[in-house]
């Protein structure tokens, strides 16, 4: 939500109390009050996602960081806000698969979210739960699967023009296809991918590249699932 948008619909909030105090109409409090549960909710979401951004810098979990996700999905779904829900339901998703290192319950949520995010729409969560899908694939070894969701998820990148983040998807990529004995391709999406990466300022990215070009060219070279997990 736009400062914009979040500032108007608490000075309505604040209208509307004057209204029912001074005037006697009650009848706009409920509309409100919907309103600032959307701002609450666009609010705990923020903040989640700026505490996940904490642990990728740090690695230590912050128990407020779930807590925040969980009340932006529920007032999601009391609101029917179902793009709304999508989001913060996957960032649920994303804290048990990469803060708590736990794919049983991470899983179900991104599959939750994908649907959702597909009901509402919403290309760039259904890309994604789609790429974190993927990641859990690769961690389990089903590498084809692995292959099929990061590959549908730089699909939907690409029509949404986050060109980054398809870079981010490769990297994976490149180490799926060095895992099938796909070498030359592994070298063609290095290729690629770094090419994308440095167009767009991508250094995070570009280093994951070059360290999976590396991997890829080393003899008796593990392939399991060794790019970075979480955003983007």
């Amino acid at each position: 939500m736009s400062g914009a948008g979040m500032e108007g619909r608490i000075e309505q909030a604040k209208l509307s109390y004057e209204h029912a105090v001074f005037v006697g109409d009650v009848g706009e409090l409920v509309a409100a009050e919907r309103e600032l549960d959307k701002v609450e909710a666009d609010l705990a979401l923020a903040r989640g996602r700026i505490l996940h951004a904490r642990f990728l810098d740090d690695r230590r979990e912050d128990p407020r960081e779930l807590v925040l996700f969980e009340r932006a999905t529920h007032l999601y779904r009391t609101l029917r806000d179902v793009a709304g829900e999508a989001e913060s339901v996957f960032w649920e998703g994303c804290f048990h698969q990469v803060v708590r290192s736990d794919p049983g319950r991470a899983i179900p949520l991104l599959e939750q979210s994908y649907d959702l995010a597909t009901v509402a729409g919403d290309r760039y969560t259904q890309s994604e739960a789609l790429r974190h899908l993927g990641i859990a694939d690769h961690a389990a070894g089903r590498l084809d699967a692995a292959r099929e969701h990061l590959e549908a998820s730089v699909r939907l990148r690409r029509e949404i023009g986050l060109l980054a983040g398809v870079a981010a998807n490769q990297v994976g990529l490149i180490y799926i296809a060095a895992a099938q004995g796909r070498q030359d391709d592994a070298v063609a999406l290095a290729a690629e991918a770094y090419a994308t990466a440095e167009a767009c300022g991508d250094r995070r990215i570009m280093r994951q590249v070059a360290e999976a070009r590396i991997q890829v060219m080393a003899p008796d070279t593990d392939y399991g699932e060794t790019h970075e997990q979480g955003a983007p």
